[in-house]
């Protein structure tokens, strides 16, 4: 599992210049010694009960007392570590344990676990069971603490100045606070980019959904780099659009019609779902809009007088539902719903899944970040058929994307 995007990737390679394959086990292995330095210095940090410097918190009359080297085997080769000591002599490695000279096949362990979205009881029971290593939920959540600085690194890394379209949507989560149980929505922007590639552009956590937050979070995509977007897909949520057009006065909106059709049904009794169902998709199935607009007209002849507040919805959402018919067909399938987004959700739904609840915010990242590294992994190859739908984009938005051009 990659716990680097594509662009820090690149970065990494760039900044150190490989030129064989030993080059690359070189920096894996420097990269390695790094992190297991961290989870010993997590480790020490567990059994004191304080941070290093935050004398103020100590509860113990045990202190730190400098490090002892050591070299050890692991996937990379020979490491050199400094394992850090306490005055008493009690602290005792579990990691990497006192008499421990080969790391193989462990050193992964609590990340890897974290990832599948197992809980940290759950990696306790499993470390135990597997290699007989007693670690305490406390000492694993150090651990995955280590993660956060990468994070915020990733969280914060330039963008590309333009994306072609970029698909916003909330995910929600219970997490503790205050002493309480509260819904918390985490907003997740999914871009696609002028070369066809898929890619999170971040994901930020917030008390249920507005449309005030996603214009912070449509500022802050400003403020790393990103000049324009061609084509937003959102739902339906209020004020939406005017959140995205404060940032990106340009962007075409297009909502999502899957959104709409469900918001629809809310408003028809469930033994006319079917029939209803079926009436609307002549509307967004039209191959132009003048054809989508007769056929609303037919449906409002149909359930006008029974449904009123769903025609009227259409109606009234119309400029932004029909924003696909300006493009070409191919293009239509990508933006008329926000499936490329809810794919995603579902996947992170898989890894979340049994977690009922979260005790803070950082869990819920830490998580969800892991599972992004995962999925966005996967996305190795360009959207389909990019380079007509590209070509067609070229032509739409030619002044707006000359600068772009090559």
């Amino acid at each position: 599992m990659s716990l680097l995007s594509r662009e820090q990737l690149r970065q990494f390679i760039k900044e150190n210049d490989f030129k064989s394959p030993e080059d690359i086990q070189a920096a894996l292995k420097e990269v390695f010694a790094s992190t297991m330095q961290e989870m010993l210095e997590a480790e020490l940090e567990t059994h004191l009960g304080y941070a290093k410097h935050a004398v103020k918190d100590k509860m113990t009359d045990n202190s730190r007392n400098g490090h002892s080297h050591k070299s050890i085997t692991s996937e990379y080769g020979e490491v050199d570590i400094s394992v850090p000591r306490d005055r008493k002599g009690e602290f005792d490695p579990l990691i990497i344990k006192k008499h421990q000279t080969n790391t193989v096949g462990i050193e992964a362990q609590v990340i890897a676990l974290y990832a599948r979205g197992m809980s940290t009881r759950d990696i306790q029971a499993h470390l135990e069971h597997l290699y007989g290593v007693d670690v305490s939920p406390t000492l694993v959540s150090n651990i995955t603490d280590k993660l956060l600085p990468m994070i915020k690194e990733w969280q914060n890394r330039p963008l590309n100045p333009v994306y072609a379209v970029v698909f916003m949507d909330a995910i929600h989560y219970k997490v503790k606070q205050d002493g309480q149980v509260v819904s918390k929505a985490s907003y997740m922007i999914v871009g696609i980019d002028l070369d066809g590639r898929k890619d999170v552009l971040g994901m930020w956590i917030g008390e249920n959904e507005s449309a005030k937050f996603w214009l912070s979070v449509l500022t802050e995509l400003q403020g790393r780099g990103v000049e324009d977007i061609l084509i937003a897909c959102v739902d339906n949520l209020k004020g939406f659009s005017e959140a995205i057009l404060a940032t990106y006065p340009k962007a075409d909106i297009q909502k999502c019609v899957v959104h709409q059709i469900r918001n629809s049904l809310k408003y028809a009794a469930a033994k006319d779902y079917k029939k209803i169902t079926a009436d609307l998709k002549p509307i967004y199935k039209a191959n132009t809009e003048e054809t989508a607009l007769a056929a609303l007209d037919q449906f409002e002849e149909t359930w006008g007088k029974k449904y009123p507040i769903i025609v009227r919805s259409w109606r009234s959402n119309w400029t932004e539902l029909s924003t696909f018919f300006r493009y070409p067909q191919q293009m239509r399938k990508i933006i008329y719903t926000t499936n490329l987004i809810e794919g995603y959700h579902r996947q992170l739904r898989k890894v979340t899944k049994g977690k009922s609840m979260f005790p803070t915010d950082d869990s819920l990242v830490k998580m969800l970040y892991l599972a992004t590294m995962e999925v966005t992994r996967k996305w190795t190859t360009r959207v389909h058929n990019w380079g007509e739908i590209f070509s067609q984009l070229a032509i739409h938005f030619e002044e707006r994307l000359k600068p772009y051009l090559h």
